[in-house]
Order: C-alpha cells, then sequence, then structure tokens
C-alpha cells in the first residue's frame, strides 16, 4: 500500500511539472552561451524570474556557443530571447565582421545587462605605457575571430597600429597567462567582465600594469563604434594596480524576436528591472543592472516594447 501511494505521489508530481510547462502559454527559449561561462547560468536566473513573474510563461534556458550562434538562433525563429555582446550584435545588423556581406536583422534589443570590460595588460618590464608602445612588441589579441580580438584590432587601429606592427598571438585567456607567465608575452587583450579569473591568477605571482585608452582615443573609438561605453577599472581589481585604468566596455545584452509582441517584450522588460533584488540573489550579476544605463551602447533599434517602458521610465524621452 505504501508503494502504491509513493508512485501515486511521484505520478502527480510528473503530472505538476508537465501541465506546468505544456500547460503555459507561452513557451519561449533563451539561448545563452556556454555551461562554464556566465551566460548560461545568468540566464537560467532570467529565465526563472520570468517564470515566477509572469502568468502563463515558460522560458528555458538554452547553453549555445554565445553571441554569434544566438542572433543567428532568434534570426531563424529557433529562439525568442538571447544574451550577446552588443558589438556582436552591431556586426551582425551592419553585416560586419563576423557577419561580414550578410545583414541579420530579425532581432531587435531589450536591454543591456553588465559591462564586458576590454583588459589590456603588459608587463612592467617591457615598458609599454600606451597602446602606441606596443609597436615590435609581443602581444596576444585574444583567439582568432573572437569578439576579443575584434576589440584589440580597432584599439590597435585607433592608436594607428595594425598586426603588421606587432609580433601578434592568438590565445585564449588561459593561453594568454600562460604565456605571459613564461615570457612569451609582452602583453595580452581580454575582454570580460571584472574581476577576470586569468588576470587574477596571473597577477598572484606576477607583476602587471593595465592600460588606460587616452580621453582622445577614447572619443574617437566611440564615434566610430557606438557600442563602446567607457569604463574604469579600479585599481583595487587586481594585485599590483597602483591607479585606476580607463578603458571602454562592451555590454552583455539581452535581445528578442523583432516581431515579438509588444506588450509582451514591455512585461519582460518591466519584470526583469522591477525585480533586480531577486535577480540578484539569484546570480551576483544582477546587481550589475541598471535602469540608468540600460540603452546606452545601444546602436541597433530597440523593440518598441522595451522603448515603450523605458520612456514610462523616463530613460527615454517620448
Amino acid at each position: 500500500m505504501k508503494r502504491f501511494g509513493f508512485v501515486l505521489l511521484c505520478l502527480v508530481l510528473v503530472f505538476m511539472v508537465a501541465f506546468s510547462v505544456y500547460g503555459a502559454k507561452y513557451n519561449y527559449i533563451l539561448a545563452t552561451g556556454g555551461t562554464a561561462g556566465t551566460y548560461y547560468p545568468y540566464g537560467g536566473a532570467i529565465a526563472q524570474l520570468f517564470n515566477t513573474k509572469l502568468k502563463d510563461m515558460n522560458v528555458t534556458a538554452q547553453a549555445t556557443g554565445a553571441s554569434v550562434e544566438n542572433i543567428r538562433l532568434v534570426n531563424k525563429g529557433e529562439a525568442e530571447l538571447a544574451i550577446v555582446q552588443n558589438d556582436v550584435m552591431d556586426y551582425a545588423f551592419n553585416g560586419t565582421e563576423n557577419f561580414k556581406g550578410q545583414k541579420v536583422q530579425g532581432f531587435r534589443a531589450m536591454a543591456t545587462l553588465y559591462p564586458e570590460v576590454v583588459q589590456i595588460v603588459v608587463s612592467p618590464e617591457s615598458k609599454i605605457k600606451s597602446v602606441a608602445d606596443m609597436k615590435g612588441k609581443r602581444i596576444s589579441v585574444g583567439a582568432a575571430g573572437s569578439g576579443v580580438e575584434a576589440n584589440a584590432r580597432q584599439i590597435l587601429e585607433a592608436y594607428g597600429l595594425t598586426y603588421k606592427d606587432i609580433k601578434v598571438s592568438y590565445l585564449s585567456f588561459s593561453e594568454s597567462e600562460n604565456a605571459y607567465k613564461n615570457k612569451q608575452l609582452d602583453g595580452f587583450f581580454v575582454t570580460a567582465g571584472i574581476p577576470n579569473a586569468a588576470i587574477q591568477a596571473l597577477c598572484a605571482t606576477h607583476d602587471i600594469n593595465v592600460l588606460s585608452i587616452d580621453k582622445a582615443t577614447l572619443q574617437k573609438l566611440s564615434a566610430k563604434y557606438p557600442f563602446y561605453t567607457a569604463y574604469t577599472i579600479p585599481k583595487s581589481a587586481y594585485k599590483g594596480m597602483d591607479n585606476d585604468a580607463v578603458t571602454v566596455a562592451v555590454k552583455a545584452t539581452l535581445i528578442v524576436k523583432k516581431d515579438l509582441d509588444t506588450q509582451m517584450v514591455y512585461n519582460l522588460t518591466k519584470t526583469l528591472f522591477e525585480n533586480k533584488a531577486e535577480l540578484a540573489k539569484a546570480h551576483a550579476k544582477g546587481n550589475e543592472l541598471d535602469l540608468k544605463s540600460a540603452v546606452e551602447g545601444l546602436s541597433v533599434p530597440l523593440h518598441p516594447g522595451a522603448e515603450k517602458y523605458f520612456k514610462e521610465k523616463g530613460i527615454l524621452k517620448k
């Protein structure tokens, strides 16, 4: 009898879960990133927030290859929402870089989530005081074809340099860390949240300098690439930093299908920002969600539903 009761309870629980998913009026996919990165768990926290706060809603966070793949998934209608870097979003919308010659515009921006900061690490022994001093030096610009590599190339270009002017390597964060430790690099670029684990591990045993980008170059970069925003890395971020470093950041951004219902996107946007405290409890990056900067660095159109919310809150002019 007890066994029968246990089986019956299991069946009821299965039925309840199935009903909650298949009984939902809205079943959406939120494309994120790899399971070892930030996008996947943060996307899961966002999905859970939507599911608990919005009626008839079932959002599932899906692990993916991140920004480039996510944009293609939303464009093809295989996902309704996605987290992407705003620079990659710009490339897609305008048909440049990874999307050269092929504009992808079946998506719209909803809101920026948190900054991903361009961090330029150099060895004190290299005598590099500015990006301009990298000429002839051994520099890793990130993995070939990555967002980091595009950022590095654009910043070098702003200083009048190309890959021909440096001894270039295309290394991941961990590979750059190891090469630096082995004195095979004079410096490297990282685009990631603050603090970055590879840089933290490096400065625990080795001296580093973190370069600033001068004001004139910051203006030049933001004029040509509107997805960049200025960002100050505090000297407390990494061991050995004597001063704050002024650099640029791109933004992790939530995008949605272009044709998603206006009221639905309004509800999603409102739910996201008006439940920040709950989101922050589920994932630390929720603390960096900021209504005041939610549209900074967006170079593609906002979805009308998000635009409605931001106008209502005074972030955009009516």
